[in-house]
């Protein structure tokens, strides 16, 4: 446990020299560190019985990318298409005062969703990432942009299909970029070995380019964490997991994962010695991180869905959007079928399963997990906030309300509906802001409203 803390120290240290923010805003994917906690006091223990009242409702268009918060403004993607019988978008982001959800600015770019899976044609994936005096933006086509967060003005863009011959994979770009220092790390997918590149986060300047890009770059946001002493960047792709010198963008180790369809999704989860990933197509990985110098060892795995003897009550986690957790010695988290499990974090033993959580379980289900304390708030992809602890005992529901309405197509037939929500919201001073494909709102999670 000590070692767990330690590492959760480290990453609080980079995050917090990187964003100069108040402590409870949540300035990028999953938050600040990208760890899913949350951190606030004074919280509700059990949501009111006639539900959460929004402090404000404000219009928008479609899109997966969740929000960020900082410095009492919120920020937000999304798109529409002017014709629907044509691939062309506008895609956009917004700027809006976190106390009254008005729009302070936006700014917009033209696009082409040609190529994507057309059902989920509907906007940006990527939630967008807060520094100081700059917001960085990315489209689903691989439109990056840093913008001005008092006033929408670009300070500089790239294009990666244009600028780095990338080859948009079928579900879009979605691996928000990640701040380090003066660079900005991004998965890009780009030819030739420019499947990551570091920018220049003042200029644009590309600083470093690694990874070959023979095979597609998945989904899975850049990660960064501390390890053997040293900073690793983790960047998991449908080849292997692999982690560089963030400052270089040299290979420290890589342990080889094939998943199929390119379906490297969610963010690895790190509780150090400890390094862990999930993918429908590619199943489980539990990596030990060597102490003495960068290094990974593979120590269990679990099948996917594309392996011959995948079952639904295996000893195995094969999540497709939902990033798992670890607390203590064990793991928790969606599998495939929308099933929350629970593993023994050393063997991949499971422990428990349950359909309690989602309660209309399908595949491709998912939820999005924020630690709180020794709790968690969920967001289920029907719309549903939950309150729950997690032991090896069991599922522990606290309390659950609904949130916000699922708006988004889902080609699977499944009771709550022909719609899901797979938006990560953001918690931030005391609130939750979701959104779906028409709104975005803000909520009071105070204890005291």
């Amino acid at each position: 446990m000590r070692a767990t803390v330690k590492s959760f120290v480290s990453i609080a240290i980079v995050a917090a020299a990187a964003w100069p923010l108040r402590a409870a805003d949540w300035p990028e994917w999953r938050g600040a560190g990208r760890l899913g906690v949350w951190t606030d006091t004074g919280i509700v223990e059990t949501f009111p019985e006639g539900g959460l009242t929004a402090t404000w409702r404000t219009p928008i268009h479609g899109g997966y990318a969740g929000p960020a918060v900082a410095d009492g403004r919120v920020f937000v993607t999304d798109a529409r298409r002017p014709n629907l019988n044509s691939t062309a978008a506008v895609e956009r982001i917004l700027a809006l005062d976190e106390g009254t959800g008005a729009v302070l600015w936006t700014h917009e770019w033209e696009t082409n969703y040609a190529g994507l899976q057309l059902a989920y044609a509907i906007g940006p994936r990527a939630t967008p990432t807060v520094d100081g005096d700059r917001v960085y933006a990315l489209g689903a086509m691989g439109n990056l942009l840093a913008l001005d967060v008092a006033d929408g003005r670009v300070l500089w863009q790239k294009d990666y299909v244009r600028d780095f011959y990338a080859s948009v994979p079928s579900w879009g770009i979605s691996g928000a970029p990640l701040v380090d220092g003066d660079r900005l790390i991004c998965l890009v997918g780009g030819e030739p070995d420019a499947k990551v590149i570091a920018f220049d986060k003042h200029t644009g300047e590309v600083l470093w380019q690694a990874l070959s890009s023979d095979w597609e770059p998945g989904y899975s946001a850049p990660f960064l964490i501390d390890a053997a002493g040293v900073p690793q960047l983790v960047i998991w792709h449908p080849r292997a997991v692999s982690a560089l010198d963030p400052e270089t963008g040299a290979v420290y180790w890589e342990v080889p994962h094939v998943v199929d369809m390119g379906m490297s999704v969610s963010t690895p989860v790190h509780a150090d010695p400890y390094l862990f990933v999930t993918s429908q197509w590619g199943g489980a990985r539990m990596l030990r991180l060597a102490e003495s110098h960068p290094d990974a060892t593979l120590i269990w795995q679990g099948v996917g869905e594309s392996d011959p003897e995948h079952g639904r009550d295996l000893d195995t986690l094969d999540s497709v959007i939902s990033t798992p957790v670890i607390q203590g010695d064990y793991v928790y988290g969606v599998d495939g079928e929308g099933v929350l499990r629970c593993l023994e974090l050393r063997t991949g033993r499971r422990v428990w399963q349950t359909e309690a959580l989602i309660q209309d379980p399908a595949r491709w289900a998912t939820a999005f997990f924020v630690r709180h304390g020794d709790r968690y708030f969920i967001n289920t992809d029907g719309g549903d906030l939950v309150i729950a602890r997690l032991s090896p005992e069991g599922y522990d529901e606290i309390s659950r309300t609904r949130l916000i309405e699922p708006t988004s197509p889902y080609v699977r037939r499944r009771a709550q509906g022909p719609y899901v929500n797979w938006s990560h919201p953001a918690y931030a001073n005391r609130h939750v802001i979701a959104r779906n494909d028409e709104e975005i709102a803000r909520f009071s999670l105070a204890a005291t409203q």
